[in-house]
């Protein structure tokens, strides 16, 4: 009985590790309670992109006015997946969700893209 519970505690804290690795390979954190790119800035999702649906529909001018979360050389893990867009970029989203950065947004902390249009949010994990 001994031997099986340390069994399954190691298993149990190898698996917890593994997790922490992926974590850390992820292409965001979280911040205070939302998800914000490496740069420390505030990530975003829009409302008009289905979700799991492999593309974002953010292109052109608002793509300008919220650059996509990129995914140069990406490769999608976990809740973490790369979508490919309209351009030909590569572009993460999490859980489904492609991740933007809004253009006002002036520094780390900033959210000011919270409601926007009503269609945007703060993305969280």
């Amino acid at each position: 009985m001994l031997r099986l519970t340390a069994a399954l505690a190691t298993t149990a804290l190898m698996t917890a590790c593994a997790g922490w690795g992926t974590m850390s390979n992820a292409p965001a954190r979280v911040s205070d309670g939302v998800l914000v790119g490496e740069n420390g800035m505030t990530l975003y999702t829009f409302d008009r992109d289905q979700a799991g649906s492999g593309r974002s529909v953010c292109n052109g001018q608002c793509a300008v006015n919220w650059p996509p979360l990129k995914a140069a050389g990406g490769k999608s893990a976990g809740d973490w997946t790369v979508i490919a867009r309209d351009d030909g970029s590569a572009q993460w989203a999490y859980k489904g969700k492609p991740l933007y950065f809004w253009v006002r947004d002036q520094k780390p902390g900033d959210r000011t893209g919270e409601g926007f249009n009503g269609v945007w949010r703060v993305a969280r994990p």
